[in-house]
């Protein structure tokens, strides 16, 4: 463990990083890709926790169009990123990693609730734990669930894994090809600068928990490995330095 920069991660990854090439549901290869590079970073004695979103199978637009009141829609959310997580839970156990699902509504014959002390102990005894059902509440993001718990279990680091987008930039890329890729900056700079890569009240949280994220590109292969190890991938957000 002497070379791993970060012990105990939370890696956020979106439903739609689920859907590969499809525009609905999961991926069979991408869900499978993605428990090899956890996997990879579980034998380096990491403790790994995990939050998925879930806009591989219901998005909140759709909620609107059908004139759903947004807390309903929300809900209804909140248990398609458990179905996420207990699909994930049993790929990792075929790969031999044992894991847990914790969820933030209470749904006993399929996955505990979420108890923070017994996730950090599932944690201390080499388990991945897979937070489902956001925070519980509605109005509130995925990114938001992931800096909580994040903060809950006293994670080192937030990984942000997105699909094709390799860090933050200080302007949008795909409109301004001039647009600078940010190695890493502060919160307040990232604040002041009204940069919107993960929710503002994510960001919050994670200043105030003092627990930096990273994003970088999920595309590429053995990131999360690298990044654990300390190579500079994508953008650390909440440097001492920033601003590079």
């Amino acid at each position: 463990m002497a070379d791993i920069k970060y012990r105990r991660i939370l890696l956020k990854l979106s439903g739609e990083a689920l859907m590969g090439s499809q525009t609905f549901g999961i991926d069979p290869v991408v869900m499978d890709r993605i428990a090899e590079e956890v996997r990879a970073v579980y034998e380096l004695g990491v403790q790994i926790s995990m939050v998925i979103g879930a806009g591989n199978i219901w998005r909140g637009s759709q909620g609107a169009a059908w004139g759903m009141d947004k807390a309903a829609a929300d809900y209804v959310g909140m248990l398609a990123t458990i179905m996420n997580c207990l699909l994930l839970q049993e790929v990792l156990k075929n790969k031999g990693i044992d894991t847990r699902v914790q969820t933030a509504i209470a749904m006993p014959a399929v996955a505990e609730p979420f108890i923070r002390l017994k996730a950090m102990r599932h944690l201390e005894k080499g388990r991945v734990v897979i937070f489902g059902g956001g925070t519980g509440n509605p109005h509130v993001t995925t990114d938001t669930a992931a800096a909580l718990r994040a903060a809950e279990i006293k994670a080192d680091v937030i990984l942000m894994a997105k699909n094709r987008v390799d860090g933050v930039y200080d302007d949008d890329p795909n409109k301004n090809p001039n647009a600078k890729k940010i190695q890493d900056i502060s919160f307040d700079q990232y604040i002041r600068q009204g940069l919107r890569v993960m929710d503002p009240a994510a960001v919050a949280l994670c200043q105030e928990s003092n627990i930096p994220f990273i994003v970088f590109d999920f595309a590429h292969v053995g990131s999360i490995k690298k990044i654990v190890q300390g190579e500079e991938i994508g953008t650390l957000v909440g440097a001492h330095s920033g601003g590079k």
